[in-house]
């Protein structure tokens, strides 16, 4: 899949009711978008396959939902008011600031040798280089002016060689005021991940539901990042929403249990998201990319139209977080084992994906363009799909319309339809294979003599005869 299907996904979002861009009438907020009538049903659909998968199907995973602001130590003790930021530069000619390893991402790999020899560094050739390169600019301080400049790096809004400014950090947490930050002397922040309302909880949730370690600790909820650089459509956007899980285990266990999630999360996307497995890689960070609070990390990776782009991280979080809570907050953070007379602090497997790139992930790995039946057609799993079934009479008479809707009435109850009646039933058929409906169900003359209908199946667009009171079986048996 080109470039070019990104647009044409974007455009379809849009026409069938998927996603809309934010206060359009307003012009548009940039990297905001809302969630249309289909498009709230398919997040729906995914967090519940999500929320099925990690929660129902184990016996030592409960959930959880913390708020979106919590205590500005929390942020503290976590590490992000000294490490969540990014690396950032302006061309000083247009104003338009970039985050340096998305900059550097862009440019062909002569500029990148180019910066590489200025700033004595090995050119790895791989994803990392960039921000390698970032930190390094960064950290040398004033000794990098003019090193993006002399190499020619491109600004992509002017297509020109750039006047950049000195590397300097962005912080990406969004802060707020409230009565208590005024008191205390500080901000309040709106939350850029899940997974610190669940450390900070862990122990009351484990005494509550008297778990046992291993067990985890599952989580659905919206984060704010003010990224620098949002783009290709809703895979980065400054609002999003996370679905978490972390697994807390011995600290003897943690390889063993990073290696059974890492399993679990690529069957999830392989056998239940239906995703191929040559559009899914595993990327392993390096020593020098892992998080502050990393042990080991990879992340999953989707073949999308702009590229490989991360879907799920998968990190061994150590005890990091546990121990910086237990130092900022005072309060004992271990887990006491009553067999073993054990007191320890866990260690912690982290499997974190984004819903809103799980949503472009599937529409992606959907969107196939039917050139022989001149259509556009979203294969999307039954279990994804927002609307099951289409109910249709072929006319607009003889009782028609009136049967068809005692039908719709009585699936309706069962599952997701819609009721059509407008234009040919071809166009009909084709307005539901674009929405991903797998099902299109016909009503003729035929219907008021013998109680059959036609169904009529998205993907091969075969037809089959059925009597009415079969419908229901022929869907299951065939989804």
């Amino acid at each position: 899949m080109n470039k070019q299907h990104l647009d044409k996904i974007i455009s379809l979002c849009k026409r069938k009711g998927f996603v809309f861009p934010n206060s359009e009438i307003y012009g548009g907020l940039k990297a905001s978008y809302d969630y249309g009538p289909l498009g709230v049903e398919l997040k729906k659909l995914i967090s519940e396959l999500w929320w099925k998968e990690m929660t129902r199907s184990h016996q030592n995973i409960v959930g959880l939902d913390s708020a979106i602001m919590v205590h500005p130590d929390v942020w503290e003790a976590s590490g992000h008011i000294a490490n969540f930021n990014d690396p950032m530069t302006d061309n000083k000619d247009n104003k338009k600031r970039y985050r340096i390893d998305d900059l550097l991402s862009r440019q062909k790999s002569k500029v990148i040798d180019a910066i590489c020899s200025k700033l004595n560094m090995e050119n790895t050739s791989n994803d990392d280089i960039y921000n390698d390169i970032a930190q390094t600019l960064l950290s040398d301080g004033a000794k990098s002016d003019g090193v993006l400049e002399n190499a020619g790096v491109i600004d992509p809004y002017s297509g020109s060689i750039g006047k950049w400014t000195s590397a300097v950090q962005f912080n990406l947490m969004f802060k707020t005021d409230s009565g208590p930050s005024e008191k205390t002397g500080k901000s309040i922040y709106l939350r850029p991940e899940t997974a610190q309302g669940i450390f900070i909880n862990y122990l009351l949730v484990q005494n509550t539901m008297r778990l046992k370690v291993p067990f985890g600790i599952a989580q659905i909820g919206k984060a704010f990042r003010n990224e620098i650089v949002a783009r290709n459509f809703i895979f980065r956007t400054r609002e999003f929403e996370q679905m978490e899980m972390q697994y807390f285990v011995h600290p003897s266990q943690d390889d063993s249990s990073m290696e059974l999630w890492k399993q679990k999360r690529l069957d999830f996307y392989l056998n239940h998201l239906g995703v191929k497995s040559e559009n899914l890689k595993f990327h392993q960070h390096n020593e020098d990319a892992l998080a502050h609070y990393a042990k080991d990390a990879y992340d999953i990776e989707y073949n999308f139209p702009f590229g490989w782009g991360e879907v799920e991280g998968i990190h061994n979080r150590t005890d990091f977080d546990l121990k910086q809570h237990e130092k900022f907050s005072g309060k004992n953070m271990t887990y006491f084992d009553t067999k073993s007379q054990e007191k320890y602090h866990p260690y912690i497997i982290e499997t974190s994906t984004g819903l809103n790139r799980l949503f472009l992930m599937v529409l992606c790995e959907s969107y196939f363009e039917d050139t022989e039946n001149n259509r556009v057609v979203l294969q999307l799993p039954y279990e994804l799909a927002p609307i099951k079934a289409v109910v249709c009479p072929l006319v607009k008479k003889d009782g028609l319309p009136e049967k068809a809707m005692s039908v719709f009435d009585a699936l309706n109850k069962e599952f997701p339809c819609v009721y059509d009646e407008q234009g040919s039933i071809g166009k009909r058929y084709y307005r539901q294979d674009e929405a991903g409906t797998p099902f299109g169900i016909t009503l003729d003359h035929q219907t008021l003599e013998d109680e059959s209908v036609t169904i009529r199946e998205r993907d091969s667009m075969k037809q089959t005869r059925v009597s009415i009171d079969k419908i229901s079986t022929f869907i299951h048996d065939n989804k």
